[in-house]
């Protein structure tokens, strides 16, 4: 929610600009952070979902650690403070670059998602002469019920091991000299509010560490990666994830033996709510059946609409209520576009506003995971500032 002091601010400002509300990140890292210490819970932030400097400084001052899915984003999480022996290093294409930075940098652990990778990250701890710690990412061919794009539990998809291939990981962790297996690990997709979800998971889990403990591997790390989703429709009136109901869910169906740690990989709950892409109308276009308005911020800012028919909430700050404007009572339906030369440049179609005005400014709300690091210079347009309450 805007203040009527924050938008007379936005007002002298150039748009657009992602602001950043730093009251509701600290209050969302107060959230999981009480709900995950009660269980004795690790969680490592998914650096990809957002790397502003102000905000990884903000997260890495709870003490969490990071999950980091490129070599770049291990370097940026130590260079920012982050503890080594809480980083992790996910990702399905690790390159021989990658991973012999991290095994300098001395990482708590490398996700592992193929046998071949195993086999290469062995060779190259030989050659440095040390030893790797490693957990298997294991598709549990769980369902997540969000959007295809978004899902990676499943068979269909490119990440992890499949079940199938465990006996391949076991024959190629005996046989590698320089790792040190710490676990298992899961991720089965992105924002999900189902906490079934979760439970089926928790199941699956619980299958494949008897599997592994059957085969005379001890499992210290179960990691269950992370997905837990946010109130795109409701940043308001819902705008902390559901933290307490989600540790919760892993309290009540993980079986966690005596020692073993349980960690958690969370990006988007963490960060999402506390960030708006700001913008100004450029041009209001009225049709017979459709009406435009253009804004000046587009895919270039925000893709994800254009990428995963992502749902952001959209309002007009310039017409809100008790705005000296006859027209404030009156409301149209707009299809919410950008500037850039593509069709799929769109942020929601037939969103019903105030009447609009060249020049109003325009909110697009819970921008704070996958917008800002996800920006391009396309069309050689000049990258947004970030703006901080």
């Amino acid at each position: 929610m805007f203040t009527q002091d924050t938008i007379e601010r936005f007002k002298e400002l150039e748009t657009p600009f992602y602001y950043y509300d730093t009251e509701v990140l600290r209050s969302t890292l107060n959230a999981c952070r009480d709900a995950s210490s009660k269980y004795g819970f690790h969680v490592h932030y998914a650096m990809k979902a957002n790397f502003n400097p102000a905000v990884v400084d903000a997260i890495q001052s709870y003490g969490f650690g990071a999950d980091c899915v490129s070599g770049g984003e291990v370097r940026y999480a130590i260079e920012h403070g982050f503890d080594k022996s809480k980083v992790v290093f996910a990702g399905v294409g690790k390159s021989d670059k990658e991973i012999n930075e991290a095994l300098d940098a001395a990482i708590f652990c490398f996700n592992v998602e193929s046998v071949q990778e195993l086999e290469i990250i062995n060779e190259l701890a030989a050659a440095r002469g040390k030893v790797a710690g490693v957990a298997i990412r294991i598709n549990p061919n769980v369902d997540a019920h969000t959007h295809h794009f978004i899902t990676t539990g499943l068979d269909e998809n490119k990440f992890g091991v499949n079940t199938w291939q465990l006996n391949d990981v076991v024959a190629a962790l005996r046989k590698s000299a320089n790792l040190k297996f710490l676990g298992i690990h899961f991720h089965i997709g992105s924002q999900i509010t189902d906490m079934e979800v979760y439970k089926s998971l928790c199941i699956r889990i619980n299958e494949m560490q008897d599997w592994f403990e059957d085969h005379g591997f001890q499992i210290k790390v179960l990691n269950t990666g992370g997905g837990l989703g946010v109130d795109y429709h409701n940043p308001d009136s819902n705008g902390i994830a559901d933290f307490e109901s989600y540790f919760a869910v892993f309290k009540k169906f993980l079986n966690v033996k005596p020692g073993q740690e349980v960690h958690f990989e969370l990006g988007r709950a963490m960060v999402a709510q506390c960030a708006s892409l700001i913008s100004r109308v450029l041009y209001v276009k009225m049709g017979q059946k459709k009406n435009f308005l253009v804004l000046d911020a587009g895919m270039t800012e925000l893709i994800r609409p254009m990428l995963y028919q992502a749902y952001h909430q959209i309002e007009n700050l310039s017409r809100t209520t008790g705005a000296e404007d006859q027209e404030t009572n009156s409301h149209l339906h707009y299809d919410v576009v950008g500037p850039i030369c593509e069709s799929t440049d769109c942020f929601r179609k037939d969103v019903e506003l105030p009447v609009s005005q060249r020049g109003d400014l325009i909110a697009v709300r819970t921008a704070g995971a996958y917008g800002e690091v996800m920006a391009s210079n396309y069309n050689l347009r000049e990258r947004a500032p970030s703006v901080y309450a």
